[in-house]
């Protein structure tokens, strides 16, 4: 996504090259705290990563004016920046209350509540290791990487994990922890306010999938959070128990980004860190009782939030089934390719790279234009994108899709929004001299929802 939402970060740790982890500066794929702002909204421990974001090979070139990173709304415009928000990504900042619907406060960004490295959590044993995968992805659109966990649904290749950790996204790799071997993965769909997607990995048969638990968990039962703690690319299994049931997690109101809520999580004491987003929660006998999801911040204890495997699964079987519903997203969005200018009353802008999630300015913006003309403000294009090849340029403002009249970035984001990949729509725009034109424009993938 993504950590009120969760946008990601490569982190190098230079004798692991391909170890880049989800941690600073917004939000994080790998992160199971989620929020989306700038480097100064997190906490002191992540803050301090900022710096060292280190970025990805993949980049894809934008042409145009950066807009502010701190206003989610899209992928960020500034693929050098790597840490812009992301569309369609709905983070969870957990609070250090374990109260249910305890307020949100900062997240944990991956290195632990007090700031250390996850200290009490030990190499994946391997039974705790069986069906359970690391997930890395690269995020083309804001030049970083992450990383994050799933969890082996079929012999035939599906994953379960969390939206957040593949938001975003424009490759995905997964590796199955018992084997090594690591295979492309493609979307079959997600669900944001769920936080749950569903992979397909190519070309797989024969695969040992995890087994979960029918039966339900109960207060002090004893379990073991396994993922891709910090995103080293080995599974650490962190032990503990289960201190609540029907847990609120509330993500942290930001920008133009109302706050939400997960409902029903199985709340822990437990070492959960980042990295461990999607990873398997397992009862004692080592079946699956739950997803791993979110985890405190800010005090010596951690406590862990996972969506209870159930729940997940109902979610994971709409999309499976190719079951459209409002909130998920099946395969990947339609894509445009642009960023847009967000109109604020500070006067500051956000941004929009995937015009499926396009700017959420709830007022049309006029920056970046010499006209005064009502629409959605294109701050940059994306190269090689369907903008691109239509010849939209910064500060044009896009007023029309078919029919439907755009007055500012959320009409335009609930535009492309109701179209699918392959779908071609007549785009109308004014340029920054105030000449009107039209154009035929197939919408193409866009980054996973």
């Amino acid at each position: 996504m993504n950590e009120n939402r969760r946008t990601r970060s490569g982190h190098t740790d230079h004798s692991h090259p391909r170890r880049l982890l989800a941690m600073a500066v917004t939000a994080a794929a790998a992160a199971l705290a989620l929020t989306v702002g700038t480097a100064a909204g997190l906490p002191a421990v992540a803050a301090s990563h900022a710096s060292t974001i280190a970025a990805s090979q993949s980049a894809i070139p934008f042409t145009g004016q950066p807009t502010d990173p701190g206003h989610e709304g899209g992928q960020s415009p500034d693929p050098g920046q790597g840490h812009g928000g992301q569309g369609g990504s709905n983070g969870i900042t957990p609070g250090n209350s374990t109260a249910p619907g305890g307020n949100a406060q900062s997240p944990d960004t991956g290195q632990g509540s007090d700031g250390a490295t996850q200290q009490e959590a030990s190499p994946a044993s391997t039974e705790e290791s069986t069906g359970v995968v690391l997930i890395d992805t690269e995020l083309g659109y804001e030049n970083a990487e992450a990383a994050g966990t799933g969890i082996l649904l079929s012999k035939d290749g599906l994953v379960l994990t969390n939206n957040h950790v593949i938001a975003g996204s424009t490759k995905i790799s997964v590796t199955v922890a018992t084997t090594g071997k690591t295979y492309e993965a493609s979307v079959v769909g997600s669900d944001s306010t769920a936080d749950v997607a569903v992979l397909q990995l190519k070309d797989v048969t024969g695969l040992q999938p995890a087994t979960v638990d029918d039966d339900s968990v109960t207060v002090g039962d004893d379990i073991t959070a396994v993922g891709n703690s910090e995103g080293q690319g080995q599974l650490q299994a962190a032990h503990g128990t289960v201190t609540d049931l029907g847990a609120s997690v509330t993500t942290t109101a930001q920008g133009s980004e109302d706050s939400e809520t997960l409902n029903n999580m199985i709340q822990v004491q437990a070492d959960i860190v980042s990295g461990d987003s999607g990873g398997a929660l397992l009862d004692d006998e080592g079946a699956v009782v739950g997803m791993n999801t979110a985890a405190s911040s800010g005090s010596a204890t951690v406590t862990g939030f996972a969506i209870p495997i159930e729940s997940a699964l109902s979610t994971a079987e709409s999309i499976i089934d190719g079951k459209q519903t409002s909130t998920n997203t099946l395969g990947y969005p339609a894509f445009l390719g642009i960023g847009v200018q967000q109109d604020s009353q500070n006067g500051q802008s956000g941004q929009s790279g995937q015009s499926g999630q396009a700017g959420q300015s709830g007022q049309p913006s006029q920056s970046g234009s010499s006209s005064q003309t009502a629409g959605a403000v294109i701050a940059g294009v994306y190269e090689d994108s369907p903008a691109a090849e239509a010849g939209l340029t910064a500060g044009d403002t896009i007023t029309r899709i078919d029919s439907t009249q755009i007055t500012d970035g959320t009409g335009l984001s609930s535009s492309i929004a109701e179209h699918k990949p392959g779908d071609t729509v007549s785009l109308s725009w004014t340029d920054a001299d105030g000449q009107t034109h039209t154009a035929k424009v197939t919408l193409t993938e866009g980054p996973a929802a």
